[in-house]
Parts: structure tokens; C-alpha cells; sequence
């Protein structure tokens, strides 16, 4: 599949990707008493213009169930704009395949804010016309000692580990690509082939504007016209506004243009305490020094040791194991086992319209989450079940051989059985209305403007 130019701003989006993840703004974030921002900062966003005549092709395209073997699946029946491009309804994984009656392995992340997601890599660098050997630059980084994530602040030097990419576990590459392997996955759109998917876009309504945008021999090229079909769809996601909107509180507020309310100023603070949430380790909360507004996310993977999710029906074979980087629909990093387990760290942006949460879609609430965060180092047995003979299953969805992979260093996993959770309900209560301002679509009243 050729790179196209959304792969090409993928590799741009690399760069702007390790600003986020290294050069942040010097100063605490925080608010003042009255829930203003005592340091405004003016964000760069991305700049609101006509789509393209390719992407206003590739909107059509993700909406139009046409490209599904069953003809009723489209790219938005699982990546709803109305929920911040997450699946519109409350199921763990999705209906698919040729009759919708097979379901998914993973709950489908959120489209949005994937404008500047870098390509998958291994280290702090990666170019974008050059592809890394993968496993060469992981057996290098085996036995680097893993960098302690504290929140507000920044590795002495970028670290060797896994980073970038799309899907659960990095296998895509560029917004093109992601689009493409849906298509021919059978318990997702199901196509029997390119060739089949290719036939569908040459007879249908959108063979004319395929052939003024890409030449009269595209519709007789069924590898290439399914790519450019793909390239389409990406290059919506990246020129429509909606899929990064940066129209939510926090932002807002980051340019002095909102007060947050007492319990969102007590999340936020909680949200950035390495002893306490330590959440913007992993989920980056502050701008880049030039302006970039924040992810929420490193783009980094992370063994967490969620519990095993039992409603999977995948999981009713008890030696079916989903490994993330190490597979099973990942390939190419099967031998390197240092990564089982692991998996992308997601947006918070738009997160509480999301229904189900983790890889495996094993919580269905934002207080279950947070509990999980809590409670897993210093009281299991309130996370992981028993077994027949009361033994408790700690870590019980990985492997005996993986489990050593499990993030204990970072607050709050570093702490042991026993140990006062770091954590009160209210505590949690406060977080979770601090992550209500990550929603987009916000509207000033005028309580929440400063001095209003």
C-alpha cells in the first residue's frame, strides 16, 4: 500500500509527537483559588478550512456501509462522531462480519486526535521514509532499565521503549492503513478480498470522482483504487475539525478562558500528584512549549494487568490469551516477549464517552477504572477473582511467563499489599469531574468565564 500523503503527515506528526512527549511548558499546571489559570498559554490548533475534494470523497466513504461484506457497516457504525468517533452504543466489542453476528476481540478505540500519532517504533526516534528492523532495536533495548514515569516531569533522556502507531497494539502505521485492515478482518466489514472491495468502489456512485482524482485507469487497478480509497478516508481524518476539535473545558481553560469549579480544580491537582493519581505520567496534560495543545496520552504501551474479561467470547477458551505487542494479531514482534502484555496508552479526551474501558473492555465505568488504579497494588483481592480453591488470580489475563511485565514502578502501582490506598472515594469522585472537562462541545455559562 504506498504511503500517500496522510502516511507522510504521520511522519511529520513523529516530530510533533516527541515535542509532546519531551517539551512541555516549564510551569506546574494548576489552578488559582478561583479556578482560573494563572498561566494562560495561547494554543496552536489546527487550522479550520474546506475539506479537500479527496477528503470530502473519503467522508462519504467512511459513512457509506458499502464497504462492509454484509452492506450495512461503515467505518461510523463503529466510530461514531456523536461519541467522539468511540463505538455509539454500550457494547464490549462489535457486531461484524458477513450477517453481524461475529463480534470483535477488542473494543474499537476512538478515531479522534490521531492527527499527530507517529508511527509505531522502538526508542525515542524514528523517520519517517525509513523502516526500522523492529526487532533488532527491541533486543538492543531488552535489558535497558525501565524509566520511572512521575507526573510533571520528564525522563533525563527519551527512553527505548515502544511508542506510536494505531490500534490496541501499534500494527498500523498511518490513518490509511488503519482503514484498510478492517476491511478484510472476517468478525469486522469481512470483504473476502481487495479484489471484492475494489469491484464495489469501480460500479459504484463514486467510480467518477475516483477517476477525476486519480485518472481514468484507477477503476481498472483494483490494488491501487482500494488504496486510494483508504489514503481518502485518512485524509478526512486529518482535515475535518471534528476528529480534533480541542473545543472541550480543559482547553478553555488552558487559555485563561474558563474556571474550573472547586471539585474539577481538586481532580486536576490530583490528576498531576505523583503520590497521589500520578495519571499524567502516561496521560500528558500540558501544552508543548510551542503551543501544541496535549494528547492525554504519551503514546506509550504499558502492561497494566487488567483482569481478564469473561463476557469475551474470545476468553471462553481458556487458552486464548490477547498479548498486544506480542500478538496474536500483531506479528512481527512475537519473539520479543519483554512486550506481552502490553498495550497503547489511550486519549482521555472524550473518555467518558466511551462505554467500556481497557483492551479488553472489562469496566464499564470511569469509578471501576479508578478503582482499578487504586486498589490493584495494595488490595487485589477487591480486583482479580478466586479460583476453585480461593487462590487469588492476580494478574489472571496474562501468562505466568508475562506477569513479570506488569507496570510496578510507577505510582500508584508501586505500592504493596496492604498499603493505604493513595486514593479516597472523594479523591476518585474529583478526578472523574476533572476528566468530564476533557469533553468536546463545551459552552461557557457565565459562572465559568474568569471574572464572570
Amino acid at each position: 500500500m504506498r504511503r500517500g500523503l496522510a502516511g507522510l503527515l504521520l511522519g511529520v506528526a513523529g516530530a510533533l509527537g516527541c515535542l509532546a512527549s519531551y517539551a512541555f511548558v516549564d510551569h506546574a499546571i494548576g489552578p488559582t483559588g478561583d479556578g482560573s489559570n494563572p498561566h494562560p498559554v495561547h494554543l496552536r490548533l489546527p487550522k479550520t478550512q474546506p475539506l479537500s475534494a479527496v477528503a470530502l470523497l473519503g467522508k462519504a466513504l467512511f459513512f457509506d456501509p458499502m464497504l462492509s461484506g454484509s452492506g450495512r457497516q461503515s467505518c461510523a457504525s463503529c466510530h461514531s462522531p456523536a461519541y467522539g468517533y468511540n463505538p455509539p452504543n454500550a457494547l464490549t466489542v462489535q457486531p461484524g462480519g458477513m450477517h453481524l453476528r461475529q463480534v470483535g476481540y477488542r473494543p474499537p478505540p476512538s478515531l479522534a486526535y490521531l492527527y499527530r500519532q507517529r508511527p509505531f517504533s522502538i526508542g525515542p526516534d524514528s523517520s519517517a521514509d525509513v523502516v526500522p528492523n523492529l526487532n533488532a532495536l527491541a533486543a538492543a533495548a531488552r535489558n535497558e532499565p525501565r524509566a520511572r514515569k512521575l507526573a510533571g516531569t520528564t525522563p533525563a533522556a527519551p527512553a527505548m521503549v515502544p511508542q506510536g502507531g494505531l490500534f490496541w497494539d501499534g500494527r498500523a502505521d498511518s490513518l490509511q492503513r488503519q482503514a484498510y485492515l478492517p476491511l478484510l478482518n472476517p468478525v469486522e466489514m469481512a470483504n473476502r478480498s481487495t479484489a471484492a472491495v475494489a469491484a464495489k468502489l469501480a460500479h459504484s456512485r463514486y467510480r467518477g470522482s475516483f477517476v477525476r482524482l486519480f485518472g481514468t485507469g484507477i477503476v481498472n487497478d483494483p490494488q491501487q483504487l482500494v488504496d486510494e480509497a483508504m489514503f481518502a478516508i485518512g485524509r478526512f481524518e486529518i482535515e475535518d475539525p471534528s476528529f480534533h476539535p480541542f473545543s472541550s473545558k480543559y482547553d478553555a481553560w488552558l487559555q485563561g478562558q474558563a474556571r474550573l469549579t472547586p471539585a474539577e480544580a481538586r481532580g486536576l491537582r490530583l490528576f498531576n500528584d505523583p503520590a497521589k493519581g500520578n495519571c499524567a505520567a502516561c496521560h500528558l496534560d500540558r501544552p508543548t512549549r510551542d503551543g501544541l495543545p496535549p494528547l492525554f496520552t504519551d503514546t506509550q504501551y504499558e502492561a497494566l494487568g487488567v483482569p481478564r474479561n469473561p463476557a469475551l467470547a474470545a476468553n471462553r477458551d481458556p487458552r486464548f490469551h490477547d498479548l498486544g505487542l506480542c500478538g496474536p494479531f500483531r506479528k512481527d514482534l512475537a519473539a520479543q516477549t519483554q512486550y506481552c502484555g502490553m498495550f497503547l496508552t489511550p486519549t482521555l479526551r472524550n473518555v467518558d464517552r466511551r462505554a467500556v474501558f481497557f483492551h479488553n473492555g472489562v469496566y464499564d465505568s470511569l469509578t471501576q477504572v479508578l478503582d482499578f488504579y487504586n486498589l490493584r497494588s495494595v488490595a487485589p483481592e477487591k480486583i482479580y477473582p478466586r479460583d476453585a480453591r480461593g487462590h487469588l488470580l492476580v494478574y489472571d489475563d496474562l501468562p505466568a511467563a508475562y506477569r513479570a511485565n506488569v507496570d510496578t514502578t510507577d505510582a500508584p502501582f508501586n505500592r504493596h499489599v496492604g498499603d493505604p490506598a493513595p486514593l479516597t472515594a472523594q479523591d476518585i469522585r474529583d478526578i472523574i469531574a476533572f476528566l468530564h472537562t476533557l469533553d468536546d462541545g463545551w459552552r461557557a455559562h457565565a459562572n465559568d468565564r474568569p471574572n464572570g
